[in-house]
């Protein structure tokens, strides 16, 4: 399988090491499930009981036999062991009835991850390094045996292993010690065997298949949304996507026979090590029996015991060799939750002005990795209550000065700041306060519509203002069509009877939301791109009576919100080249008013007399 992407090639990968790792799991398991620490040791004590006990007792057994000793002695050592048998497996059982708590710690770690997903700086999301490690790290939590979880349980078990292997190598001690050693160094050559292929195919199959498990959760879901289903069918495009579809699926499996491939060479050793080992305990123990150096008894005894503990130093060895590959998992799910700008909340809280002024100075911008800048040397101020219209043609840079003053990216060069004060003084969380957003693309949520308009939980939701600034965005018609209004649940995800909404109705409660949010800033970035031009320019208009005296912002590569707005700023190619009222940029006769005279055919009905008039 050809490799994309080394895993040291990720800047943002680092290595915790095993015991760094270890302690990482532990000690958030013990903080989620403060009771592991009794669970756990019961465990300890049960195993090499439960696994000798009876190995022990069947070699006086066959003793007592054979020397013909008391039947009374004999019950009652049977009724004794019975006894401890019993107690051993009731507590082991009770023990393995609290296993469920390695999920709940497991669940409880993946709301630490979910939180970064949503906390984290957004540049990052933008970031294709990023996603790859939120793709690996987001594995290190999908199962029982994987990751977290899996260094949990395999911890516990090493822990067990341990005792029952310490028991039996006092046992073989007695018997002959460089038959003890032999069998740890076969173990010792399966285990390394084993940590081969744990890290080869992490290497060489998994790490390279992150990028592959986002295209594959686009095509899966592309394929399968009923969103995308008129395009499907309208242009034809099944036969395209399954075949995209079998060339990913393909990959998949390329990458499934090396990792086969790579284990049976694992298995072969395995095997070869086992059998060695144990015609070297039946050779040394038939060679002592011959001699009459050894009992029936010690014979059975040592031959059950061996097995034993061969069983349990190769699980050790899996152990380890397991731990270090769920401790190459939790370096990856490390890696994602220690990459900078996850804390939305630090820094100050922004004071509470009367009034809110933006100066942008000298500012530029370039994407991660971009070789050009998306914005050039900006220095803009927006006053408070000041109704500002940025305009140009897609791709100008309207939506990346919109980002910076949001704060989702931060400036490559220059400062923005609030009130004379550089924004990246203040916390994110109370920077995000000041700003009503309403974005082209709409997210809609699976929550009722009155919590769609709030964003807030249902506690915290007023329902009657919800309804009044849906019907203030145009929302009316449609909630008046809702059965149960605003309480109407939104998306067909978790209720069967949810509503879907068409683009221009997810549009109109965007608005909403920027009503119901009521911050002393309003940004439009193009919300109104599924309306025609006059619709657009009406529902501007509305809205701008709406907001009342509000800082407002209205970014669109049409011109239906430039003649009400105070100023209008012109973007071209990354550059603010125009800047001024609309009257004073027609009367200029540069790129705004070439704009406007392309455009206001939709608007007018004599362009030329329009621009003359203005």
């Amino acid at each position: 399988m050809k490799k994309k992407k080394d895993e040291d090639q990720n800047p943002y990968h680092k290595d915790y090491g095993l015991f760094g790792n270890m302690r990482y799991v532990m000690s958030n398991m013990f903080k989620y499930v403060p009771k592991m620490r009794r669970y756990i040791p019961v465990g300890i004590i049960c195993a090499p009981l439960m696994q000798y006990l009876w190995t022990f007792i069947t070699k006086f057994v066959i003793d007592m036999i054979t020397s013909e000793s008391g039947w009374e002695t004999l019950l009652w050592l049977i009724s004794a062991v019975t006894a401890v048998q019993i107690a051993s497996t009731m507590l082991n059982t009770w023990r393995n009835s609290k296993w469920s708590w390695f999920i709940y710690a497991r669940m409880k770690m993946m709301v630490e991850f979910n939180r970064k997903i949503m906390t984290i700086d957004f540049r990052n999301t933008e970031d294709t390094d990023v996603m790859d490690c939120r793709e690996k790290g987001g594995r290190a939590a999908q199962g029982n045996e994987v990751g977290l979880e899996g260094m949990m349980r395999q911890t516990v078990n090493l822990l067990e292993c341990s005792a029952v292997t310490a028991v039996g190598l006092i046992i073989l001690g007695t018997m002959n010690i460089f038959v003890v050693l032999v069998m740890i160094l076969l173990s010792a050559i399966a285990f390394a065997s084993k940590n081969y292929a744990n890290k080869r195919c992490k290497k060489e199959v998994w790490d390279p298949l992150a990028n592959w498990w986002r295209r594959n959760h686009y095509m899966s879901n592309t394929t399968c949304d009923f969103s995308a289903a008129k395009d499907i069918r309208m242009f034809g495009l099944r036969e395209w996507l399954t075949e995209k579809f079998k060339k990913e699926k393909a990959v998949r499996y390329e990458g499934q026979k090396l990792n086969e491939k790579i284990w049976l060479g694992c298995s072969i050793c395995t095997n070869i090590c086992f059998a060695v080992s144990q015609v070297i305990v039946y050779g040394w123990l038939f060679y002592k029996a011959s001699k009459g150096e050894m009992t029936i008894g010690n014979f059975s005894f040592y031959v059950a015991s061996s097995a034993s503990f061969y069983t349990y130093v190769r699980q050790i060895m899996d152990s380890v060799a397991d731990l270090l590959q769920r401790s190459r998992e939790v370096d990856d799910w490390r890696s994602f939750l220690d990459i900078d700008g996850g804390d939305p909340d630090e820094g100050v809280e922004v004071p509470q002005y009367d009034s809110y002024e933006f100066e942008f100075i000298n500012v530029s911008f370039k994407y991660p990795k971009a070789e050009n800048y998306a914005l050039k040397n900006l220095s803009l101020t927006l006053k408070a209550g000041q109704r500002l219209a940025v305009v140009g043609l897609n791709g100008a840079g309207k939506s990346t000065f919109i980002k910076l003053l949001l704060r989702l990216y931060e400036p490559t060069e220059g400062e923005i700041l609030l009130n004379g004060v550089n924004v990246a003084k203040y916390s994110k969380t109370s920077y995000y306060r000041i700003f009503a957003p309403v974005f082209q693309e709409v997210n809609l949520f699976a929550f009722p519509l009155a919590e769609n308009v709030s964003m807030k939980s249902p506690d915290s939701t007023d329902k009657r203002f919800a309804e009044s600034c849906l019907e203030n965005a145009g929302f009316g018609e449609k909630l008046k069509e809702l059965p149960s209004g605003v309480d109407t649940e939104v998306l067909k995800v978790i209720y069967d009877d949810g509503t879907d909404l068409s683009g221009g109705e997810k549009q109109k409660l965007a608005l909403a939301r920027a009503l119901y949010k009521d911050s002393p800033v309003v940004v439009l970035d193009e919300p109104t791109a599924a309306l025609d031009a006059l619709a657009e320019s009406k529902l501007y208009g509305d809205f701008d009576k709406l907001i009342g005296g509000k800082t407002a912002v209205y970014i669109s590569h049409r011109l239906s919100s430039t003649q009400f707005c105070s100023e209008v700023a012109m973007f071209r190619d990354g550059e603010m080249v125009e800047l001024g009222t609309h009257k004073e940029l027609l009367e200029r006769g540069g790129a705004y008013a070439e704009m406007f005279r392309i455009q206001a055919q939709y608007y007018v009905d004599n362009p030329e007399e329009a621009i003359e008039n203005a």
